[in-house]
């Protein structure tokens, strides 16, 4: 195995503030729900503190309010060895804030306030060309400014640094941010947004992999949830199945596996034996309650 390179992760930071219920209600309704929690998230910090626990060497780039949100956040990612040199301090906004529902089948609703989190722009990062310099692979996701996803995007495939895009939360990506992806890990929903094509069995996904490929993405992981994963990557598909686990809680799936994923790349692994890690650490995250609460570490997996 090759020496392990770093992973430059630039996204959101939140507090977030999680209720247990037997179901989501409708509109209009109010029920009564069981435990509250209060955890470290942010897809960000969540695909951070996963490269961290899973061994990966990190550098985290993120914005925070100044208020005791950020102090906390601050604390939460010094305690995991993560060093916060570039979590940003915006003066005049709050943290991001996140409300999540979880029902009993561990399902989840999350309502972001972003915060600090939209005002994480181009012009912040100076220092981009300096960690870039360190670093061999970019993740990002999109509960940052659209803008500063682009930038980034553009300043890492212009030093041949390889960009992995977690296109979450959905929304419509340009073509200029498509063509400097290295790669893409959309869900089945995110998939069919980016690719206009509905996925409703393999041969779908397949052909909605495809067409992201041919948008300009080198290599395309769609997570299928209980299906596992389908990967397009050097002109062939591979499946992956899913681990069979009771899920309790699946807040943080998407972001373990992307860290989780990034961390095996780092390590010489091919895309397959990455996915492959990446699903292990996602399967046992969904055991347990919490965003980074749920993240495990590399000797479970081991």
């Amino acid at each position: 195995m090759e020496k392990k390179k770093k992973i430059i992760v630039i996204g959101s930071t939140n507090i977030d503030m999680v209720v247990h219920s037997s179901h989501f209600p409708n509109a209009g309704e109010t029920i009564l729900g069981d435990e509250f929690m209060m955890n470290q998230g942010g897809k960000g910090a969540n695909q951070a503190v996963a490269i961290s626990r899973l061994g990966g060497d990190v550098i985290f780039v993120s914005k925070v309010g100044k208020d005791i949100f950020g102090i906390n956040a601050s604390n939460a990612l010094k305690k995991e060895g993560i060093s916060t040199k570039y979590l940003l301090t915006d003066e005049n906004s709050h943290s991001g804030v996140a409300l999540i529902n979880v029902d009993d089948k561990g399902e989840n609703n999350i309502v972001v306030a972003a915060g600090s989190n939209a005002r994480l722009m181009p012009e912040d990062m100076g220092f981009l060309p300096e960690i870039l310099e360190k670093s061999s692979f970019v993740l990002l996701q999109l509960e940052i400014p659209m803008k500063t996803v682009e930038f980034v995007a553009g300043e890492a495939a212009l030093r041949k640094k390889k960009v992995i895009l977690n296109p979450a939360p959905a929304c419509n990506l340009s073509d200029d941010l498509l063509k400097n992806i290295f790669l893409i890990t959309p869900n089945e929903h995110e998939a069919e947004l980016i690719s206009g094509i509905s996925i409703t069995d393999k041969k779908s996904a397949q052909n909605a992999a495809l067409k992201i490929h041919e948008m300009g993405v080198e290599s395309v992981v769609i997570t299928l949830g209980k299906k596992g994963a389908l990967i397009y990557s050097d002109g062939k598909f591979e499946e992956v199945k899913a681990l069979p686990v009771t899920a309790v809680d699946t807040t943080a799936a998407g972001d373990v596996f992307n860290g989780a994923l990034s961390v095996a790349l780092s390590e010489g692994n091919n895309i397959f034996q990455s996915v492959c890690f990446a699903n292990s650490a996602s399967a046992i995250s969904v055991t347990r309650q919490g965003a980074q609460p749920s993240i495990p570490y590399r000797e479970e997996i081991n």
